[in-house]
This record gives structure tokens, C-alpha cells and sequence, in this order.
């Protein structure tokens, strides 16, 4: 352990914590007000590297470090960036895969597992920045830019992210799995970093990009709906604000109707003369003078001298057959209460020779037991004889009906 660095963390962090106020003035602000600190505090915090004078004639600002540290814990969405340089990442894990080869062939092995813990750190860094660009823009997405108030800057922010998820996916087409296989060998600690870890999280990034995509372009249509809403609503507010005693004309009294309101097709009423008007008394001439022929549809008349005299029947009774099926199951009811035992539907089939199907059979008992009153229905015990179904779970079986009295 490096004792000089524990003790130089420990100091950054405890310069944090005890100048925690000007720190977050300097990230909301940009800048901060030098008159309202000590210079003695000052110079410390640029000692420590965690303020910064970009020009002499600038104020002290957060350095860029520091401030993206912020961002990230604070999920400020409205400050947070994506960062999409991808191919200098590659490159670098590239190098360090090649001395790690280097140091492993020449037997440098205390050296190969610093390489190999490097890039290790720089691999797992390159997916969680991934994880994160992919992160920010869902949340940007799901809370449709709330961080900005007005509908042009929700519309700026999303074409913002749009282009962002263009560079994105253009940065994700520098991997290049065939490369890294060559360069990863047979090592397998090297396969599972550049070959397996990198393209899981490839695939997955690449499939969120294209969905974030397809909503960004959902949402900025949504926006800019809302916006033309909002200008066509603010110019009749400013237009009422003009002409305060406006009323709107009832336009379906008006020959020429606003096109805006025109939107129904015209309609057409069925042609009719009018012989009222005089004026066209010349034309209603003509069009009777050129009539010759008039073929009317004529509807017979019945005779009513050849009809006959209207002689009343006797009205024939009808009696309708009682059914079979029916009789039988009252008998069945019957002939269970004179036994007073329980008796089976199929049994009673059997002993009757019954010639009904059998399963209807069964169901005009059912259906005879549920036709009874609920007081006779009193008298007797029903008890279904089955299984449950061996496929369709639910279902419940039924081979035969046991009846008997209560």
C-alpha cells in the first residue's frame, strides 16, 4: 500500500467535506465569488487540484474530474454528458493486451498480471460507460426532458440525445470482434475480456440504442404537436387581447364558410321543380310539351264479387308427444324414491335397457335434477362419479351420476 497516496486521499477528501459549500456553489455557479473566501482556502483547494483557474482573467471553476464525479452521484441529468469516444478506449485495450502477450512470453509474470489487472479495470470501465450512456438516455426519455421548462428546449434536448445515440451506434461499429479475437489468441483470461464481456455488452447496448432511437422520434413528433397547440392557443389568446368584444360568427348562416371550418364534404339535396316561380314558367312549358308518353305502374284490383264465403272450422287439438328421454328420467326420479337407496344413472341404464346414448343420458339427468324446486331438489343427494381431466386443468370429468335420497 502507498502510504503517501492514502494520505494524500485522505486529505482531498477531508478538503471536501470541510469546503462542501463552496464546492457546490462552483457546480451550480461555474464559478465562485473569491471575495467571500480566505485566499489561505483558495490556494489550498488548487493545490489539491480540486478548483482550477482556466485564464487569468476567469474565475475559479470545479475541475472537469470532479465535476463529472458530481454528476454521476448526484444524477444530475441536466449537466450529466455522454461520452462516446469508444475508439480510443479500443485502442487502448489493444495496447495493453499486446504487452501483457509481450510480458507473458518473455516469463515477466509479476508484470503480465499488472497488464492484465489494467486491462481488466479498462475493459469493465468501457461497459459501465456503456451501461451509463445507455442509462442516461432512458432516463432523459422516461421523464421526457423535465429538467428544461419550455417545449423548444425539450425539442433542442432531444435532438441533442438523438444525435448522441447516432454517435453512439457509430462508435459501437469500431468494435471489430474478428480483430480482438486475433489479438486475444488463445489466451483465455484475454478471450473473456475482449471477446465475451465486450460483445455481451455490445449486443445489449446496440438494442437499446435502436429502441431509444425510435422513442426519441416518437417523443420529438409528440413535442412538436404540442407546440403548434400552443402557438394556435397563444395566438387566439393575444388575438382576444386585441379585440376584446370578439364573438364568433355562426357560420352555417354564411354563404362562404371559413375553410377552417369547412371540413365536411357538400352535400347535394335531391332536385325538385318549383312551380311557384314564374320566371321559369318558359322552361316548364317546354319540358310538358315534350312529354308524350306517361307509363304508370298500375296496381291490380282484386275482385272482391268472386271471393268466397269465410266458413269457420273446428280448431283440431294438438297434443304434443312427451319425450321419451324426459319420461324416463322421471321415472329414474320415481322409481329412487320407492327404492330408497342410492342408485348409479348407468346402472339404472343397464337394468331398464335403456336405448338413449349414454351421455345424453347422463345430462338429461343433470339437467331433470337442476329442473326440480329448490324443495324437492331437498330430497335428493347428487353424487358426480369421475376424474379431473389429464390434460386441461380445471376440468372435472364426469362417467356417472349417483342418486339417492337425503
Amino acid at each position: 500500500m502507498n502510504h503517501n497516496l492514502q494520505k494524500a486521499g485522505a486529505t482531498l477528501l477531508n478538503a471536501l467535506s470541510r469546503h462542501s459549500d463552496l464546492v457546490m456553489q462552483a457546480y451550480f455557479s461555474g464559478a465562485i465569488d473569491e471575495s467571500e473566501y480566505s485566499p489561505k482556502v483558495i490556494k489550498s483547494l488548487i493545490d489539491l487540484k480540486i478548483m482550477w483557474r482556466p485564464e487569468n482573467e476567469r474565475g475559479l471553476r470545479l475541475r472537469p474530474a470532479l465535476r463529472t464525479l458530481l454528476e454521476e452521484s448526484l444524477q444530475d441529468e441536466s449537466n450529466r454528458q455522454i461520452d462516446a469516444n469508444i475508439g480510443s478506449s479500443l485502442a487502448s485495450l489493444s495496447t495493453l493486451a499486446e504487452h501483457y502477450k509481450e510480458s507473458l512470453s518473455h516469463g515477466r509474470y509479476h508484470e503480465a498480471e499488472s497488464h492484465l489487472s489494467d486491462l481488466t479495470e479498462r475493459v469493465y470501465s468501457l461497459t459501465d460507460m456503456l451501461a451509463t450512456n445507455v442509462r442516461l438516455i432512458w432516463q432523459r426519455i422516461s421523464n421526457e426532458f423535465g429538467y428544461v421548462s419550455t417545449v423548444d428546449a425539450k425539442i433542442r434536448e432531444n435532438e441533442l440525445a438523438q444525435s448522441q445515440v447516432s454517435e453512439l451506434l457509430n462508435q459501437l461499429s469500431l468494435f471489430q470482434f474478428d480483430q480482438l479475437s486475433l489479438i486475444a489468441g488463445s489466451h483465455r483470461e484475454l478471450r473473456t475480456l475482449l471477446v465475451v464481456t465486450l460483445q455481451s455488452s455490445f449486443a445489449h447496448c446496440t438494442q437499446e440504442l435502436s429502441l431509444a432511437q425510435s422513442k426519441l422520434i416518437d417523443l420529438l413528433g409528440r413535442f412538436r404537436e404540442f407546440k403548434g397547440r400552443t402557438r394556435l392557443l397563444k395566438g387566439f389568446v393575444l388575438h382576444m387581447e386585441q379585440k376584446p368584444d370578439f364573438a364568433p360568427q355562426n357560420y352555417s348562416k354564411l354563404s362562404q364558410v371559413p375553410s377552417l371550418f369547412n371540413v365536411s364534404g357538400a352535400v347535394i339535396k335531391p332536385a325538385s321543380i318549383d312551380v311557384n316561380r314564374v320566371e321559369q314558367e318558359h322552361e316548364l312549358l317546354s319540358l310538358v310539351q315534350s312529354m308524350k308518353h306517361i307509363n304508370r305502374n298500375k296496381q291490380a284490383v282484386r275482385s272482391v264479387s268472386n271471393t268466397g264465403p269465410l266458413i269457420m272450422q273446428d280448431s283440431v287439438a294438438v297434443a304434443l308427444e312427451e319425450s321419451r328421454l324426459k319420461a324416463a328420467v322421471e321415472t329414474f326420479f320415481c322409481d329412487v324414491i320407492d327404492a330408497g337407496q342410492n342408485v348409479t344413472a348407468l346402472d339404472y341404464y343397464e337394468q331398464k335397457g335403456l336405448d338413449f346414448d349414454k351421455e345424453v343420458w347422463l345430462y338429461q339427468i343433470i339437467g331433470g335434477y337442476h329442473g326440480l324446486t329448490e324443495q324437492d331438489k331437498a330430497y335428493f343427494a347428487v353424487e358426480t362419479i369421475g376424474e379431473p381431466d389429464p390434460q386441461f386443468t380445471g376440468n372435472y370429468v364426469i362417467r356417472d351420476i349417483e342418486l339417492g335420497l337425503r
